[in-house]
């Protein structure tokens, strides 16, 4: 936090869109590119965002944060007041209890907080605003939605989770509530759900979720006793973008993230839908591989390389280097005999499958750090030419797998198009044998992806593409992508107003009901 537009433009480089959104009335903590000085970082300490070209900022929100950057005069790094994954605290005594080992003086006030509400925090990609955590400034500003017949409930995902109430022709989505890993998360949830609807005097008549089984967000609504309908996570993503964008008719949406719930009951992340009035089509998607230990390799990007190379048979010294012989061998282990091995189309872990090969990261310390990492480098990496990948007509590839038809829905023929990214990989790994410089690899892996992307749409043949998930939050691929999309002559949609990751999940939820799609669980 900085005291005014001088002292931010000291430690970053604002361009006038940046300024403006600095200066907002919603004040949202900005990525700006750091400003180079002599002997460092203008005076930041290494420990803030380590190896990160960008750095947050943001300008006093309330009178106690300009009475502090007066009296200080320097930047403060201004965290949120909780333990990691639990929500933020709200009354003097819980936060004197929870933290008591890291605060070591509390300033406190007479004025109770009824709810939390985190720093939003936001960038400019190509001269366009996007949100990637809405909540202080922005929440709960309304969105429009299809006509709602019923007052529609949506909670949203289990990570970077929001909730949603529409009815009529509006939508309101709550603050960042975060991830629901924790019981004081979900006591937040439950809050937030109870909340909302008071406040706008709209009981739900209707609770919608996310078709995993298993999210603390499917239970709570299993227990809230009225009607259920499950959306399936890529869909609500796309319908998302689609109805904040107010696109109707048909859309071919990109929605690339971790991970989801497939219909087939395998992890999605890599897909291409088609959304038409009637209905949707998984129409196409990256080519699947195994993931050694399920969740555990989105902490660990070494796994997800391991399961991409046995997918093709292949090897990389640097990636056997990350494991101990032992590990390597049980997890390869599982991954032949299919052993808490799950298939995955997720394109998140594709980009931290590269990042592993390249040696750039095989363990995260924080969520996508090594995808962060790939896209930092991949900005020093010039114009390289891409990779290229191969568009296949059926989901029948080189490792046998088929039948996820079943993804296909509203009478769509059985099976969808794989974009292979095999040509990709060997070509990454023979170009990291020979030497060359990891920024141009990095470079030429996002130009790879733009292109496949492109072929991919332009196959659909649907004139709008919407770019919706978390990966777009990488602002490498979603330039390069809309780039060549816009090139072709295609209209991109793109959320602006809500996050691109699953903090938008609640509203398409929300959307799809409206829409009749999604699927009737109770």
């Amino acid at each position: 936090m900085v005291a005014d537009l001088a002292a931010a433009a000291a430690l970053g480089e604002a361009a006038s869109e940046e300024i403006r959104l600095l200066a907002s009335p919603e004040a949202p903590i900005v990525l700006l590119r750091r400003r180079a000085s002599e002997g460092g970082r203008a005076g930041i300490s290494r420990e803030v965002a380590p190896g990160n070209p960008r750095l947050g900022l943001m300008l006093p929100s309330s009178p106690l944060h300009h009475l502090l950057c007066r009296e200080l005069g320097f930047p403060i790094v201004a965290t949120s007041g909780n333990l990691s994954d639990e929500p933020i605290c709200t009354e003097e005594a819980d936060a004197v209890e929870r933290l008591r080992g890291i605060a070591e003086v509390f300033l406190v006030h007479d004025r109770p907080i009824a709810r939390h509400a985190d720093d939003s925090l936001a960038r400019i990609v190509d001269g366009r605003e996007m949100v990637l955590r809405r909540a202080r400034g922005y929440a709960p500003m309304p969105l429009p939605i299809p006509e709602a017949s019923a007052t529609v409930l949506a909670v949203g995902g289990h990570l970077k989770n929001t909730i949603c109430l529409a009815r009529g022709r509006d939508a309101v989505v709550s603050q960042h509530l975060g991830d629901m890993d924790t019981e004081g998360a979900r006591d937040a949830l439950a809050r937030a759900a109870r909340d909302i609807q008071g406040l706008h005097g709209a009981p739900a008549t209707q609770v919608v979720c996310d078709l995993h089984p298993d999210y603390a967000t499917t239970a709570f609504a299993k227990s809230v006793g009225l009607p259920l309908a499950g959306v399936q996570h890529h869909l609500a993503h796309a319908m998302g973008c689609l109805a904040e964008n107010e696109a109707e008719g048909a859309a071919l949406a990109v929605v690339w993230d971790g991970t989801g719930y497939g219909t087939d009951g395998t992890v999605w992340g890599g897909e291409f839908l088609r959304v038409r009035e009637e209905g949707w089509t998984r129409f196409a998607h990256l080519r699947r591989f195994r993931l050694p230990g399920g969740d555990a390799a989105s902490r660990e990007p070494r796994r997800s390389a391991l399961g991409l190379l046995a997918a093709i048979g292949a090897k990389s010294a640097v990636v056997e280097n990350a494991f101990r012989d032992e590990e390597r061998r049980v997890l390869s282990a599982m991954i032949a005999r299919g052993v808490h091995a799950p298939w995955t189309t997720s394109a998140g872990r594709l980009f931290d499958a590269v990042a592993a090969i390249l040696g750039l990261r095989a363990r995260n310390a924080f969520e996508a750090q090594a995808a962060m990492e790939l896209e930092w480098a991949a900005e020093r990496g010039g114009e390289a030419e891409a990779y290229p990948m191969r568009l296949e007509a059926s989901d029948v590839v080189q490792d046998g797998s088929a039948g996820e038809g079943q993804g296909e829905v509203s009478g769509g023929r059985a099976g969808s198009r794989v974009l292979d990214w095999q040509p990709m990989i060997a070509a990454i790994l023979e170009d990291a044998a020979q030497g060359r410089p990891s920024a141009e690899i990095a470079q030429a892996f996002h130009a790879a992806l733009a292109a496949g992307i492109l072929a991919v749409a332009q196959r659909a043949g649907e004139a709008r593409v919407a770019l919706t998930g978390g990966c777009f939050q990488n602002g490498r691929l979603l330039s390069l992508c809309r780039r060549a999309l816009e090139g072709a002559g295609f209209r991109v949609l793109i959320p602006q107003r809500l996050p691109a990751n699953d903090g938008g999940l609640a509203y398409g939820q929300a959307v799809a009901a409206c829409r009749g799609f999604g699927v009737r669980l109770r």
